[in-house]
């Protein structure tokens, strides 16, 4: 029997039993107050006991309604709790993203009467993942409670505050007219509050802030139709979005050409992947040559990617974007692979360098990755340079260290790439066993000017002589720098003046006419050669007859 068909039957019985309680107690209490008295018999036993089993009835139904008022209580408090959950973050007591879209179009509604906006601030703490990996999970949970009450402690009346889930808050603000400024104040001191440390467990962690705003004041959705919660949330991610690829910790109001750009580079997504998919990245290979003897040195890998659907592309558009999506390990795997096997058929005295990307730094196993692939590509360690950017000295030292240290041990020479942008410090230079230091090309470019550029690159230049690290300088793209440079010593350098960079058949062509090649390539090539003379001859032959 249900709960509800049980309680209907205990209240039937509790009424009947009242009706005969009346009806029995009516007639029995008459004759047990006049057998008291002394005036008649005493009370009928078989009424007594029909009076006894409606008082224990009675006392039954009685409990059973007390019983059903907790019931009820309790079923409030449940549903209460049920409704509370449903509506709200769990863990920072804000609004979730179910209750705030419902919450944003009523504030719409409402101000709309006012003929008034509304302003939503799409609010994401920055690289919040490296605080669960570094502090735990646990401190995790107390930043971003930390982050909601500083947020509540800002909002003014009328404002609404949400956690969209993980790293992701909302906050929703009334908006009158020309009312930016008053935004933009809010906005700045919203990211100087929420970045400010974090006591955990002794410990303070530190966060910055992205922030996106979008809002309805006399704009209208793609259709024509008035701007509605779902919007703005999602005008106001892609301007948080903006905010992140211009450095974080900064915000931007939504402009059109946001979602323009956003739209590009969801394409760009899709496409890289499907080049790395399709392996349509190939290396180029740029000159090094000494600038003492003039003679070639060697050859630095630059990726190349021709795009099916969006043409030619740099490596400063698609490169970051790798790195972003996860593929930039796959992706410069791919292309070390092609360039050992390209250079397998240079001279021995010929060098390969490779950068690293900052990504791959992190990766604890990308040595043992990098040596495997020497292995199977059966090539000398000793011809391959790999080159590590100056400012991934500061995030990844410990992992850096060891990194060169693994690579080093078996042959491989290290540079540091780009020297003069990441302030590195003369101890990590020392204690980093570095084989060669390059200089970035801004400051060779500079050497025009006869300024500043000179004096700087004769102080990095000391410097290399000082720690006897060689030094290469990046960015010779004419005779005028490459005479300015002449002035120094032991360099070497690489730039376009000596070409722009080339595939690997334009490679083994040059080569091969300088008598470069080993010696086994250059049998090969000479054969290719001879194949395509009496092919050519032959031909002749045909068309004389």
């Amino acid at each position: 029997m249900k709960s509800a068909d049980r309680d209907l039957v205990a209240l039937g019985v509790a009424s009947a039993a009242i009706l005969m309680f009346v009806g029995t107690g009516s007639s029995v209490l008459p004759q047990v107050f006049r057998s008291w008295a002394g005036v008649g018999e005493g009370p009928d036993a078989l009424l007594v006991n029909a009076l006894l089993l409606n008082i224990a009835l009675i006392i039954f139904g009685w409990r059973r309604y007390n019983e059903l008022l907790r019931e009820i209580e309790q079923r409030k408090l449940a549903e209460e709790q049920a409704r509370k959950l449903a509506e709200t973050d769990p863990l920072t007591g804000c609004l979730n993203r179910r209750t705030i879209a419902a919450a944003t179009d009523a504030l719409i509604s409402a101000q709309r009467e006012r003929s008034q906006g509304v302003v939503f601030l799409m609010i994401d703490l920055d690289n919040f993942k490296q605080v669960n990996d570094l502090y735990g999970h646990v401190a995790g949970d107390q930043v971003l409670r930390a982050a909601a009450e500083r947020i509540h402690a800002l909002i003014p009346h009328g404002g609404l505050v949400a956690r969209l889930g993980g790293d992701e808050f909302a906050c929703v603000l009334p908006y009158a007219p020309n009312g930016g400024e008053e935004i933009d104040h809010f906005a700045a001191r919203l990211i100087e509050r929420v970045a400010a440390p974090t006591a955990v467990d002794g410990t303070s962690v530190e966060v910055t802030v992205s922030v996106g705003i979008a809002s309805n004041w006399r704009t209208r959705s793609d259709d024509g139709s008035q701007c509605d919660a779902k919007v703005l949330m999602h005008k106001s991610d892609i301007a948080m979005y903006h905010a992140k690829k211009r450095g974080k910790n900064r915000f931007f109001w939504f402009e059109p050409q946001m979602e323009s750009e956003l739209r590009f580079r969801h394409r760009l997504e899709r496409a890289v992947r499907r080049g790395v998919e399709r392996r349509e990245f190939v290396p180029f290979y740029e000159q090094q040559v000494d600038l003492e003897t003039g003679e070639l040195v060697g050859f630095e890998m630059l990726a190349r990617w021709t795009c099916a659907e969006m043409g030619s592309l740099g490596p400063s558009v698609f490169i970051p974007v790798a790195e972003e999506i996860g593929l930039i390990a796959e992706l410069s795997e791919q292309l070390i692979a092609q360039a050992l096997d390209d250079a397998k058929d240079w001279d021995a005295s010929l060098r390969l360098a490779v950068n690293i990307s900052p990504v791959q730094l992190r990766d604890p196993w990308f040595a043992q990755r990098l040596l495997k692939l020497l292995v199977t590509h059966n090539f000398p360690a000793n011809r391959l340079e790999i080159e590590i950017t100056e400012s991934c000295l500061h995030e990844n030292l410990t992992v850096v260290r060891s990194l060169i240290t693994s690579l080093r041990n078996q042959g491989v020479r290290i540079s540091l790439d780009d020297f003069g942008t990441g302030y590195s410090s003369l101890s990590q230079l020392r204690s980093l066993p570095f084989d060669q230091l390059k200089i970035d090309r801004t400051f060779v470019s500079e050497l025009r000017e006869h300024g500043a550029g000179a004096k700087i690159l004769d102080a990095i230049v000391r410097l290399g002589d000082g720690l006897k690290l060689p030094i290469t300088a990046e960015g010779i793209e004419d005779a005028a720098i490459l005479h300015e440079l002449t002035g120094f010593k032991s360099l070497k350098g690489q730039g376009y003046h000596y070409g722009r960079p080339e595939d690997a058949a334009a490679v083994r062509e040059r080569l091969g006419s300088m008598g470069r090649l080993a010696p086994a390539a250059a049998i090969a090539t000479d054969a290719d050669a001879n194949t395509e003379a009496i092919a050519g001859a032959d031909a002749a032959r045909l068309r004389e007859a």
